[in-house]
């Protein structure tokens, strides 16, 4: 019910944030270029300067978008939007970097400095002051939309929360009508109780209301038939809540197919831009860590090969997104006998391992080689750990949405492995972090957990 307003309040903060842009923009290219800079090269062609601005104007807004700034979120503070800014700005800075590193030869990264200074200041003044205007006109009880609710059980105390964690939209739940007599005169989340279902006509009649939200479970739907014969001889909005929300397990949501609503209980998060995003992000992050490591890859391939027979590179089979299996290539870190009576999974001492295999294996070394995984499509940076196919059906009936962790790709690090689940740890544990990791999903959340495995997040005393 929130949709057409969410989309104006929205379509509000991305024009404002496209104009600060441009202002950001004009005012870096003056400081750099008008200024009292030293200029050695001369102006740069108008093109290429257009070129820059149509980049920041895509690159900027999509990642706020992924950052989750467009969201709305009445929890979060003034000081906690501008750091969620100042994040975002940075990685849409990196972006735009290593998109003109590869695509074009010249450019002002001096320019690019001072517009990332402008931009992060001004979204985040015109944010400030938007936040200030809404709740001003929030607290003047401007333009606000009257719902009475039916249904006092969970799934109206639901649809209380989601109004009330939404309030920027201007709606309030002004009362309650049960199917519960027993109930009448008590008081759900702050709301009153003001009558039974039956009253309906009355309720209507005594107060102005905008909208009737029904929320009544799959039980008592008989009672919903002869209530929407009496809303339909009124002119006052009327929105279902259907009680399904119970079964959604991953990305489900209400959605739209030729005019036909249809309710997806269980859904793909990388669609769309989403998937185009994470693929081009995780294209050239691993071309630059793949230049990067190229020297320690090279010695540890010599590390490899003079310590034991066999071949430097190990491949395994995994499994990845929608079941998919294919070839993870890893530093052979143990004999080419490991598995002569079968799978086995690495455990703490392994008799198995050749004298590098265990400091390969600490530092997670071994492991390098994936960066290729991630460009030939196998895999992503990030993503929940590939197990193989021979311990996946065991996991799978030990352990509820196993399955639902191959909706995405599998990654070279994840949530789970920078907060210690690595090795043999839970692995009930571990698939509540790659859930909580797929539906929390953005490429913001990707750059921290890569930065957090930098600095040191692979270096686990489960790593073995």
């Amino acid at each position: 019910m929130f949709s057409r307003f969410q989309r104006f309040y929205t379509s509000i903060k991305v024009a404002a944030d496209v104009v600060m842009l441009t202002v950001a923009f004009a005012l870096a290219y003056v400081t750099r270029f008008e200024g009292p800079i030293p200029v050695f090269h001369g102006l740069p062609p108008l093109d290429d300067t257009l070129l820059s601005l149509a980049t920041v104007l895509v690159v900027f807004p999509v990642t706020y978008r992924q950052s989750r700034l467009y969201a709305t979120n009445r929890a979060r503070t003034h000081i906690g939007e501008v750091f969620e800014v100042f994040k975002a700005t940075v990685m849409a800075t990196l972006i735009v970097v290593a998109l003109t590193y590869f695509t074009r030869e010249r450019y002002s990264r001096l320019m690019l400095a001072f517009f990332s200074g402008y931009s992060f200041l001004g979204v985040s003044l015109v944010r400030l002051v938007l936040r200030e205007v809404l709740n001003e006109v929030r607290r003047r009880g401007y333009n606000l939309k009257s719902i009475l609710l039916i249904g006092a059980g969970e799934l109206g105390q639901r649809v209380i929360e989601t109004v009330e964690s939404h309030r920027e939209l201007g709606f309030r739940v002004v009362g309650i009508l049960t199917l519960r007599p027993e109930k009448v005169g008590q008081q759900v989340r702050g709301v009153p109780v003001i009558g039974h279902v039956k009253d309906v006509d009355t309720v209507l009649d005594a107060r102005p209301v905008d909208q009737v939200v029904i929320a009544v479970p799959l039980e008592d739907q008989a009672a919903v038939k002869p209530l929407m014969e009496q809303l339909a001889l009124r002119t006052v909005d009327v929105k279902v809540v259907p009680d399904l929300y119970q079964y959604v397990t991953l990305y489900g949501g209400l959605e739209e197919f030729g005019g036909l609503p249809i309710i997806s209980l269980q859904g793909d998060p990388m669609t769309g831009w989403n998937m185009v995003a994470k693929r081009v992000f995780d294209i050239l992050f691993a071309l630059v860590a793949i230049a990067v490591s190229a020297p320690i890859m090279l010695l540890v391939a010599l590390a490899v090969k003079l310590t034991s027979r066999g071949p430097i590179l190990y491949a395994q089979e995994r499994m990845g997104m929608d079941g998919e299996t294919f070839h993870i290539l890893k530093f052979r870190t143990m004999r080419v006998d490991a598995e002569v009576r079968g799978a086995m999974m690495a455990s703490k001492e392994d008799p198995r391992r050749t004298p590098i295999g265990t400091f390969l294996r600490k530092y997670s070394l071994d492991e390098l080689p994936q960066f290729f995984n991630v460009l030939w499509g196998d895999m992503s940076l990030v993503g929940p750990r590939p197990e193989r196919p021979v311990f996946i059906e065991e996991f799978k009936k030990q352990i509820p949405r196993y399955h639902l962790r191959h909706k995405v790709k599998a990654g070279i690090t994840g949530w789970a492995q920078i907060n210690g689940l690595r090795g043999q740890t839970s692995i009930q544990k571990r698939i509540e972090y790659d859930l909580y990791y797929i539906e929390n999903w953005s490429l913001l959340m990707d750059l921290k957990i890569l930065i957090r495995t930098a600095l040191g997040g692979f270096l686990s005393k489960n790593a073995y």
